[in-house]
Formats: C-alpha cells, structure tokens, sequence
C-alpha cells in the first residue's frame, strides 16, 4: 500500500483531540495498532478485494466518539456510557461527510450488535442492527478486538481477544469466530 490517502484523518481527529494530550496519544496509538493490523489481514487476503487505503483511514477513525464518554481510565471526561462511543464517532464522521467511514464506526463495537441484542441488553444505544456488512466493516471490527485502550500497543492473543467478547454472547461469538476462519 502506499502512503497516500484519501481524506486527511490527523486533521480531522486534530479537530475533536487536543495533539500530544495522553488521550489524543492513546487515540493515535490504539487506532495505529489496529490500522496495522488491518492491513496485514488485507495484504494476507487479496482475495477479499478490500479498499487498503480505505481500511487503514476507517481503522485510524474508527474511535474518534471516545472523548465524548465518561472513562476517565482512558482519559475521556464527557457525559455518554462508553458503549455510546460508535454512535457518536459516526455522527461526528458524517458531519464530516464520510458516510462509509461512518459506517465502521457505527458498527465496530463488539463483533457487532443486533437490534436484538441492544434491547435485551437495554443498552443505551438506538434500537437497530450494527453489525459490519462490508468487508472492510468486519476487518476493521475484528483487528480492534486485539488491542485494548488500557494498553494500546500489546496485541492479545486469539484466545484474549475472544474472551474479552464472551460477555456479548453467543452471536457475537459466532460473528467472531466466522471472522476467524475468514481472515486466518
């Protein structure tokens, strides 16, 4: 892949982070570690077809919504449960007219969430189904699963990673799992 990009994502997380703050850091590192990892499963996989220079943009901004939330562990001081994070990254990505990049967004968190699973849940999030459609929805969704914001640049081992989405329930470790065998 080379180097050039469609859409500038430093500008665009520069305008929501302040640079250099120990959550901007945070942000660029975890988001750098899965953008990587992204795209070792695209250049591991050519039979897929997915968008590289697409995938690494939408991994680089997949959490841009996190300073939104009350996790003060990971630095962010706002006033959403942390699960809401999907949500508003993708509103703050559409009003930057990246519609598709939205969509990653939107539909990362866990190995993705059906509007089923939501109200049994009663999460505090809109009643519909965001589970990754496109290949690059599920490439971004399964590389973010190896790499926590608590320590951002160690990657967890398989059995980590499908563990840490245990609590989500038997869907959502189908969808993993299928992810897996896809992308191994």
């Amino acid at each position: 892949m080379d180097n050039s990009y469609r859409i500038d994502y430093i500008s665009i997380i520069e305008k929501y982070y302040t640079k250099n703050t120990p959550l901007y850091n945070l942000l660029i590192a975890h988001s750098k570690s899965v953008a990587e990892l992204a795209i070792e499963i695209v250049a591991s996989h050519p039979e897929l077809g997915a968008d590289a220079t697409f995938v690494y943009e939408a991994a680089m901004l997949h959490d841009i919504g996190i300073y939104l939330t009350n996790a003060p562990k990971i630095f962010c001081t706002g006033d959403k449960p942390y699960i809401m994070h999907s949500f508003l990254g993708a509103e703050i990505l559409r009003n930057e007219g990246l519609e598709k990049h939205a969509l990653v967004c939107e539909r990362h968190t866990g190995a993705g969430i059906s509007a089923k699973e939501i109200e049994t849940q009663n999460l505090p999030l809109p009643h519909k189904d965001v589970i990754p459609v496109s290949i690059e929805e599920k490439i971004v969704a399964y590389a973010d699963k190896f790499f926590s914001k608590t320590s951002p640049d160690k990657r967890k081992s398989l059995a980590e990673a499908r563990a840490s989405l245990e609590r989500f329930g038997n869907d959502t470790l189908k969808r993993f799992d299928a992810w897996t065998e896809l992308f191994s």
